[in-house]
């Protein structure tokens, strides 16, 4: 595959969609999935130290290559970490040594490169049928969409707010050319949590208590971490987090360089390996969202945005975090739900639309069920068990997707 973007890029005016779905982007980054790294650090007895050590890489240093890497290829790349790696993480500190999972985070950073050194990784997403992979991105945001739903039995004034101002400004063309559907929902957010005096107070708050400050750890090897942490993070990474931010880039015309991802996820899971953070992957949900702006030449610009949000929220996460959950959960899963609803249309568009239906089905569905097997998410199975069901029962498609 070749290893470049499809898009030019043309910023020709004031970026407001963009930097609106890189903020969208942000909040949500920023919020469940720092809740799951809080809570697998302290389920792992991790010190407040190594905690904020975590955020900081998994923040700055994933900010700087999500920067470096749209900017070069000119099409939206944003890196984050394995949020099923943390998970895994979680139960593996329950026994091991932070050091010996810092130890395991390295041996998965190199097995990463050599994959993409070698291009496995770009031959075999190749040959994966496209309407499974997007089966099973259906089955991941769709929960993101339900969750938007679900915000209205929880705070029915402010979603209602959100989402009657997003469709509204959607009804009308002429509005949306000065002011896109997800600006609108999130400047009617802001106003309603002012007008119902809920806006977030950040309280006890010094600059020494605000930055954050890295250390480094000193890694250690044992058989025990290698065998049960260096495979099943390296396919979080690749075959569940990489596939979903792939399969939805391809899908909103990009060309994603799946090599070149797949080192650069390599080198920096070394780096944030040094700090204590899970292993760098390409982010599914955040691209998604940065990539639902109408215009793809500019999607870019959302990531660049992103990065340098990203950066400062690792910087200073004690402070942005008091504010983020001091935020009702409805805003930021209404945003979300709401900057997702397209890109999941389109997911289900290109999973049922002609071949390879019944696997994007089961795909669809294992993902949706969301079982993990042998400490492997849910999301890996839905492609895997998509791929045969449809390689049992659907023989004839893969005959098409050869000839084409």
């Amino acid at each position: 595959m070749a290893e470049q973007n499809a898009i030019p890029a043309s910023p020709s005016s004031f970026p407001a969609t963009e930097l609106t779905n890189a903020f969208v982007a942000f909040l949500f980054s920023a919020s469940a999935p720092v809740a799951i790294i809080l809570s697998a650090g302290v389920k792992g007895g991790l010190s407040q130290a190594d905690l904020a050590s975590w955020i900081f890489a998994a923040f700055v240093l994933n900010g700087i290559l999500t920067i470096v890497m749209s900017a070069i290829y000119r099409q939206p790349l944003a890196f984050l970490w394995t949020i099923p790696g943390a998970v895994l993480v979680a139960s593996a500190l329950q026994h091991l040594p932070f050091s010996e999972v810092i130890g395991a985070y390295l041996l998965t950073a190199a097995l990463m490169l050599v994959l993409g050194l070698t291009g496995w990784v770009g031959a075999i997403m190749d040959r994966i049928p496209m309407p499974i992979v997007m089966g099973m991105v259906a089955g991941v945001f769709l929960s993101f969409a339900l969750d938007w739903i679900r915000s209205f039995a929880s705070d029915p004034w402010l979603a209602g707010a959100m989402t009657a101002t997003f469709f509204l400004v959607s009804f009308f063309p002429a509005v949306q050319k000065r002011l896109s559907p997800i600006i609108g929902a999130l400047i009617a957010g802001v106003c309603a949590l002012v007008i119902m005096g809920r806006a977030p107070a950040l309280e006890h708050i010094t600059l020494a208590t605000s930055v954050a400050s890295p250390q480094f750890h000193a890694p250690a090897f044992s058989w025990a971490a290698a065998f049960e942490l260096v495979l099943p993070l390296a396919v979080t990474v690749i075959a569940v987090q990489n596939a979903q931010g792939i399969a939805v880039l391809r899908n909103s015309l990009h060309r994603p360089p799946v090599n070149a991802i797949t080192n650069a996820c390599g080198v920096f899971s070394a780096l944030t390996a040094c700090l204590g953070c899970v292993s760098t992957c390409l982010a599914g949900p955040s691209n998604a969202i940065i990539a639902s702006g109408a215009n793809a030449s500019r999607h870019w610009l959302a990531a660049i945005f992103l990065g340098v949000m990203v950066i400062v929220f690792g910087l200073f996460s004690p402070l942005v975090t008091q504010a983020l959950l001091a935020t009702p959960a409805a805003f930021v899963a209404t945003l979300a739900g709401l900057a997702l609803l397209r890109i999941l249309q389109g997911a289900f568009h290109t999973a049922f639309r002609q071949h390879f239906t019944l696997g994007a089905l089961v795909a669809f569905l294992v993902t949706l069920g969301g079982l993990p097997l042998f400490g492997i998410g849910a999301p890996f199975w839905g492609v895997v068990f998509g791929v045969a069901t449809s390689f049992v029962l659907e023989r004839g498609d893969f005959s098409k997707q050869a000839s084409n």
